[in-house]
């Protein structure tokens, strides 16, 4: 008789439950269209409602120290460029980092419906692993989510080159998409947590348009925390995707950002050059404060981290609450038997 090695029949089971997810979800063409929407959506309001409103404010900043210097900061069509660039960079990395929840948020409906349906009880009583099961829905989830975010992101450089405004280095490119990687782990582990208390599609289309409102707000992903109150921009600061949040502006902004520098020194005759980066850096939330300090990049990866470490588990915890199955789904089930 050949002996079975369990590790091995616990990777096979992991794996096929994965494909298996996968292979449901990208069938489901309707599914697979709205989550692809979600990121979508907001970029198209920036390009044509957003973006005007906020080179505007950056013109604004540019008169008035233009104006103390009696220089026209305004009619220098490179400097003009360069803050498109900025802005641009702003603007879609925070669309990044909300895709990151909203998208994982959206692939959940395969737990739920599971949990409807009464899959998933069907898996818990075959022989197959609970930690199998339960690391496959992750595995599964992050892996949509990863990709989904990544086409975002593809789609993001092919904007920014039609409009003149691709800086973004090699290394830039493999910084940003190491974030959202890093990123999507944190919001798979959080919205996997809460989903993990929901049984019904109804439940979840709530929790979802809840989340996909509000979330962009608190996260500093729409506007800058400079323009919340101090409080604000406090209990924000402890929220995990704020840091996703900020951690994606400085890989994607660190390059234009560096380049707008540069250029101000170098080409522009004013005075007061490192106030106006200071201003428009400020202006733009590309630093993250708390309780007046700066968090600076590393301590931010170290916050996300910590929240990765206390999700996950949170998450082990909770992970039989993956695998329950609605009381109306167990009562059929009962009835049928009888």
């Amino acid at each position: 008789m050949k002996t079975i090695n369990p590790k091995t029949a616990f990777g096979a089971t992991f794996f096929e439950l994965t494909r298996r997810h996968l292979l449901v979800f990208f069938r489901n063409k309707i599914r697979v269209f709205f989550t692809l929407m979600v990121p979508f959506t907001i970029f198209l309001i920036y390009i044509f409602l957003l973006r005007n409103l906020e080179l505007s404010t950056v013109n604004g900043i540019l008169a008035d120290i233009g104006a103390k210097e009696g220089v026209s900061l305004v009619d220098d069509k490179q400097l003009n460029n360069l803050i498109g660039a900025v802005v641009d960079s702003w603007m879609l990395s925070g669309i990044l980092a909300i895709s990151t929840v909203t998208v994982s948020l959206q692939t959940n409906w395969m737990i739920i419906s599971d949990k409807e349906t009464g899959v998933n009880r069907d898996f818990a009583s075959s022989p197959i692993k609970r930690n199998a099961l339960i690391g496959s829905y992750f595995v599964f989830n992050l892996t949509v989510t990863v990709i989904i975010c990544f086409i975002f992101f593809l789609v993001c450089l092919v904007y920014i080159a039609c409009m003149g405004e691709f800086l973004l280095t090699f290394t830039d490119f493999l910084t940003v998409f190491a974030t959202i990687v890093f990123s999507s782990t944190l919001s798979v582990l959080l919205t996997v947590l809460i989903c993990s208390f929901i049984s019904r599609d109804g439940t979840m289309a709530s929790v979802n348009t809840i989340f996909s409102t509000v979330i962009g707000f608190l996260i500093g992903a729409y506007m800058p925390f400079a323009t919340m109150p101090e409080w604000v921009q406090n209990v924000c600061a402890f929220l995990p995707s704020t840091h996703s949040c900020s951690l994606l502006r400085c890989s994607f902004m660190s390059t234009p950002i560096d380049k707008l520098a540069g250029y101000i020194t170098k080409s522009v005759n004013i005075s007061s050059s490192a106030q106006l980066i200071k201003d428009l850096t400020d202006n733009f939330g590309y630093n993250l404060r708390l309780f007046g300090n700066t968090v600076t990049p590393a301590w931010q990866a170290i916050v996300h981290s910590a929240f990765i470490a206390i999700l996950v588990a949170a998450n082990i915890f909770a992970g039989k609450n993956l695998i329950t199955v609605t009381e109306e789904r167990s009562r059929k089930i009962k009835n049928k038997k009888k």
